[in-house]
């Protein structure tokens, strides 16, 4: 469609105009439409991104990428499990676990989940012993009765390290009075903070021995692995369920909190699609634009087609010019999007220090600074849409463009 002479004179025209500046105008305020909104849509999506891979990454340093249990009965043979596993390259970390409900008791009472560990294999699988505030995590020797809680349901517990608790566990015993649950008094250990609420108030840990003999169970509730590209984590886990043989059940990290990252996902999605309407304000004032230049440029259209230019070259004129105003404002906004994401803590900082506000207190968001991620998938699917918005924005002006009938055109001149 565009020959060289559609494309000179498009962008000629691209340049100031000097009859009617207003179409100037608003040709630059498309450029700064489509570069605005192109910027908007990158810093946005990639702080989102940063916020969904830093919550990714807290709930997955204190858990496994995959998890391997029998159904409904005690894992047994989770020793051969462990070792079928490490075979597997793709494999980095084992360990089992016992995992129950129960309500700690101490001045107040609090529900939480009991893991029972091996504090030798624990930290192959998760980092919890790095993030011990009191106590140490190897102080869950077999036989000592020590539990260690998150950092909020200590506080809420109102206990600390040395003081002891009552666990009441989700499993009955029968007793000549009837079925009542097992309990157990544990001394606090230690104590850590994940930097997830979720995690640091409603988790604790607690030797998998030590538990094995208050259930009165032989075996794990499963197997955790840790793996070198979590995004294997479900093949992997099926690779070595057929392995083991039996009925087992597999249980990848993007299933155990699927509504999490599901609701992560949709609300990423859906900003994406609210912020494209700015880029799509600036398409719109492209179309306005284009409309008043051939408006501007009926002469000129008519002189050109009585020069022999045809109306596919007429059409190809318009949507040059405007296809390099689109351009233009895309590669603008990406250059903008990325120089400000990448500085985008630095004029976080700024601001706090202007204003002598916390945007982004500590205690309240457990980081330390705003998390971003940018993504090339998400630049490359921005830059795209912006290209191709600016370009259907020249369809209708150039089609019109290319209907001008030069006798009527050059009536009146």
């Amino acid at each position: 469609m565009f020959k060289p002479i559609p494309v000179a004179i498009g962008l000629r025209y691209l340049r100031a105009k000097r009859r009617n500046g207003f179409i100037s105008f608003i040709s630059m305020a498309s450029i700064l439409g489509i570069a605005l909104g192109v910027t908007v849509l990158i810093t946005t999506l990639a702080v989102m991104s940063g916020f969904q891979k830093e919550i990714r990454d807290r709930l997955l340093q204190m858990s496994a990428h995959t998890t391997i249990s029998r159904d409904g009965e005690p894992m047994s043979d989770w020793q051969r499990a462990v070792d079928v596993a490490y075979k597997d390259p793709r494999v980095a970390g084992a360990a089992p676990y016992i995992e129950i409900q129960a309500m700690i008791s101490g001045p107040r009472v609090q529900g939480a989940l009991v893991q029972g560990v091996d504090p030798a294999m624990e930290p192959k699988v998760s980092v919890v012993a790095e993030k011990m505030k009191k106590g140490r995590f190897d102080s869950l020797a077999q036989g000592s009765y020590n539990i260690i809680l998150g950092q909020e349901l200590a506080t809420w517990l109102g206990v600390d390290v040395g003081d002891q608790v009552v666990a009441t566990l989700a499993e009955v015993q029968g007793t000549p009075m009837g079925a009542i649950p097992r309990m157990k008094r544990f001394t606090v250990s230690g104590i850590f903070e994940a930097g997830y609420n979720e995690i640091d108030r409603g988790v604790a840990f607690a030797n998998m021995q030590d538990l094995e003999r208050v259930l009165r169970i032989d075996g794990a509730t499963g197997v955790r692995l840790k793996l070198h590209d979590m995004d294997q984590a479900l093949d992997v886990g099926v690779d070595l369920a057929q392995h083991l043989g039996g009925a087992y059940r597999v249980s990848d990290w993007t299933q155990q909190n699927a509504n999490l990252y599901h609701s992560l996902r949709m609300e990423k999605v859906v900003m994406g699609i609210l912020l494209s309407l700015i880029i799509a304000m600036g398409a719109f004032n492209l179309v306005s634009s284009q409309v008043m230049l051939v408006t501007d440029k009926q002469a000129d259209i008519a002189i050109l087609r009585t020069l022999g230019l045809t109306p596919r070259g007429v059409m190809g004129v318009f949507m040059v010019q405007g296809s390099l105003i689109g351009i233009i404002g895309t590669v603008a906004g990406v250059i903008g999007g990325i120089t400000l994401t990448l500085n985008l803590e630095r004029i976080l900082a700024a601001i706090e220090a202007v204003f002598n506000v916390k945007l982004l207190p500590e205690d309240v968001y457990y980081i330390t600074g705003l998390p971003t991620d940018m993504q090339t998938a998400d630049i490359v699917v921005i830059t795209v849409v912006a290209l191709l918005m600016s370009f259907l924005a020249t369809l209708y002006p150039a089609w019109r463009a290319a209907r001008t009938q030069p006798a009527e055109a050059l009536r009146y001149e």
